[in-house]
């Protein structure tokens, strides 16, 4: 449960190196999340304003508005981890804007994601499996 809950803990936090446990295990604890959310408070449902508002998004239910609450809570905190997990393979935190780039982009970071991250300090600072390797870079 640390692991999942680690993101929050180091909520901006941009510098510095994650582990791929603690990244995906932030990604199991925001869908378990939304899941009970879903259970307990229904399906988020939207429906299209009228008048003045037309094409304007309202939320239908209850589950709606505490879904996007968490999705609002968790933005940061994922878009720090998802940096970080970068940083830990000696990558720039920019290359998340691969994620505007149709279908390669989300693959291109899908697959960095799962990549093991660079044994030994690197630029971004000590290797989060092993923080007392002290070998020069």
């Amino acid at each position: 449960m640390e692991w999942m809950i680690l993101p929050y803990r180091r909520y901006a936090e941009f510098t510095g190196r994650s582990r791929r446990k603690e990244y995906w295990m932030f990604v199991l604890f925001q869908v378990l999340v939304s899941a009970a959310i879903g259970v307990v408070f229904g399906r988020p449902s939207y429906t299209m304003g009228g008048g003045m508002m037309a094409g304007a998004m309202m939320l239908g239910t209850t589950g709606g508005m505490v879904q996007n609450l968490f999705t609002l809570v968790s933005f940061i905190p994922g878009l720090a981890v998802s940096v970080r997990r970068l940083h830990d393979q000696d990558r720039s935190g920019w290359l998340l804007l691969l994620v505007l780039v149709p279908l390669f982009g989300w693959f291109a970071l899908l697959v960095f994601m799962c990549l093991e991250g660079t044994r030994g300090p690197n630029r971004f600072g000590p290797d989060p499996k092993n923080p007392t390797d002290l070998e020069a870079f």
